[in-house]
């Protein structure tokens, strides 16, 4: 069975290694401070534990969504040029081209490297309240099958019905939750990803032996005081779920 390590980079972006197989999440690797102007504009706080040269060389990269500097910036654009693969929306893979293959909600796609093979399924997500896919433009979850295990990465998500069929479809064991109760001061009191709260509820839904929080800091969008992910988490059915990685040091789940 191969071993599975995790290095939170920041935000939604991480390293993971899965045997002889190395995935990138989300590529964001501006330094900070920075300022995005946009509708909505964005400002990163800090920057990334590890640089885009930090990198060794890249097999795998399961993007979200391209259309929000927070899950890919300029420098994570150039890691993408770098990697054999990359899996996203339909949409994202239409705008970057080269190495980019888009994968519809519950559609698969196998990867070998060395000895070691994944099955990488699209997941259902949606970024923001019903209603709001016009402007928030199209987002995708990830489930990844490997000997021995299976890993679920949320994406930017609130919670929805939807996401209930991944835990009827998989047994999830450790799952990445993009968290951070997002907030804009133009849109009022609507969420574009999972509060602590959420997540808490996604991983009973999940049934999830691990849930490793990402997502949460960084960035002045991220409102939410990352004290709640433990309050969330400390309920006596969720007791021992949650693992919080250490930015930049690679970890074994």
């Amino acid at each position: 069975m191969p071993t599975l390590t995790a290095t939170h980079i920041g935000t939604a972006t991480v390293l993971l290694r899965i045997g002889d197989l190395t995935v990138l999440t989300d590529p964001a690797f501006d330094p900070g401070p920075a300022d995005y102007p946009a509708a909505r504009p964005l400002r990163r706080l800090t920057g990334p534990a590890l640089t885009a040269d930090d990198l060794p060389p890249i097999h795998l990269v399961l993007l979200s969504h391209d259309q929000h500097h927070d899950n890919l910036d300029a420098s994570g654009r150039r890691v993408l040029t770098r990697a054999a693969t990359v899996l996203t929306t339909p949409e994202a893979a239409g705008r970057l081209g080269g190495t980019a293959v888009g994968l519809a909600p519950w559609q698969s796609r196998r990867i070998t490297v060395g000895t070691t093979t994944v099955t990488v399924t699209a997941t259902p997500a949606r970024h923001g309240p019903a209603g709001t896919e016009q402007v928030t433009g199209p987002v995708t979850g990830f489930v990844v099958e490997y000997d021995g295990g299976t890993l679920y990465l949320s994406g930017d998500t609130v919670r929805h019905e939807a996401l209930a069929e991944i835990g009827e479809r998989y047994a999830i064991d450790t799952a990445f939750l993009h968290l951070g109760d997002a907030h804009f001061p133009s849109t009022g009191d609507r969420r574009f990803s999972l509060s602590a709260a959420e997540g808490a509820e996604l991983a009973r839904t999940l049934r999830a032996r691990t849930v490793v929080p990402v997502h949460y800091e960084s960035w002045e969008h991220l409102a939410e005081d990352p004290a709640r992910i433990a309050e969330a988490f400390a309920a006596p059915d969720l007791a021992g779920r949650l693992r919080r990685l250490t930015p930049g040091v690679p970890t074994r789940l």
